[in-house]
């Protein structure tokens, strides 16, 4: 793609989008010109359209990864090749709401446990104690840390945005032990294999599953379900939907509900009116 990637690049970067989905972006646009074996510059709207086809019907791509590729074209066209007609008539596909996998308190513990480096049982009790998602948690920062506020500040989160959460004394004693140990180099709390860089994610999501396998569950955990589980402790705990709504950073309150569809102790707790009726409880039903 030559000049359109760097003019692809400089836009992404102009709108400030976060380092990850700039990647994703220029991937999708690489492929797309890779397809036909020209310039994305040349296409047009039936191409688009056949090549979007085509990752549905040949390549089998997920609702899920179709919106990431979709998304991507749609800058591509509409800010850095300034065609909206091209993208104008693409539409995001449906997908399925399935609800999250979610681990009791005692799977938490022994996941946790079968963790042998204090590193990666740092990052992922930051994931479950804080709720973050795994690129926020890779990219935190020592400064980050608040021991005076009991907080932790997140940057450039999703949509860009800046957000506090909670700082447990069981995670600030773990993160404690974990700075003498490791006494980190750089800024970030936890480094990456390259100088000046992060842990990567998928190292971590790697380093969960294999501790998940150890402990016997037959759950595939990940890092987003340690975030799930936050989420829905906390709701079975008491906090209010708003509260969890901020501490995730979610724009939409209904994102954030999902979360009572999955805490059997939330549903528990409701009574179901097969239980009032021919009650006085049940007078109120008519």
């Amino acid at each position: 793609m030559g000049s359109l990637k760097q003019r692809m690049e400089a836009e992404l970067k102009l709108q400030n989008y976060c380092e990850r989905t700039q990647e994703e972006y220029l991937r999708c646009a690489r492929r797309l010109a890779e397809h036909f074996m020209r310039s994305p510059e040349e296409l047009g709207a039936e191409e688009v359209r056949g090549y979007l086809l085509h990752l549905v019907t040949v390549r089998k791509l997920s609702p899920s990864n179709m919106k990431v590729h979709i998304a991507a074209l749609k800058f591509l066209y509409k800010v850095t090749l300034r065609r909206p007609e091209v993208v104008e008539t693409l539409r995001m596909p449906r997908t399925p709401r399935r609800l999250p996998v979610v681990l009791s308190g005692r799977e938490v513990e022994a996941v946790l446990a079968k963790i042998r480096s204090l590193k990666y049982r740092a990052l992922v009790m930051t994931l479950y104690g804080a709720g973050l998602r795994v690129s926020e948690a890779c990219r935190l920062r020592i400064a980050d840390i608040d021991s005076t506020r009991m907080v932790l500040r997140v940057h450039n989160g999703k949509g860009a945005k800046d957000r506090d959460v909670m700082l447990s004394q069981r995670l600030l004693a773990t993160l404690r032990k974990y700075y003498r140990h490791e006494r980190p180099k750089g800024e970030y709390l936890f480094p990456g294999r390259v100088a000046g860089a992060p842990i990567t994610p998928r190292s971590v999501g790697m380093a969960l599953n294999a501790a998940a396998k150890a402990a016997g569950l037959a759950k595939r955990v990940t890092p987003h379900i340690m975030r799930h589980t936050f989420a829905t402790h906390l709701l079975e705990s008491g906090s209010d939907i708003r509260t969890i709504q901020v501490l995730l950073g979610h724009s939409s309150i209904q994102t954030t509900q999902l979360y009572a569809q999955v805490s059997t102790r939330h549903i528990g707790r409701t009574k179901s009116p097969l239980d009032m009726v021919g009650t006085k409880e049940g007078e109120v039903l008519g």
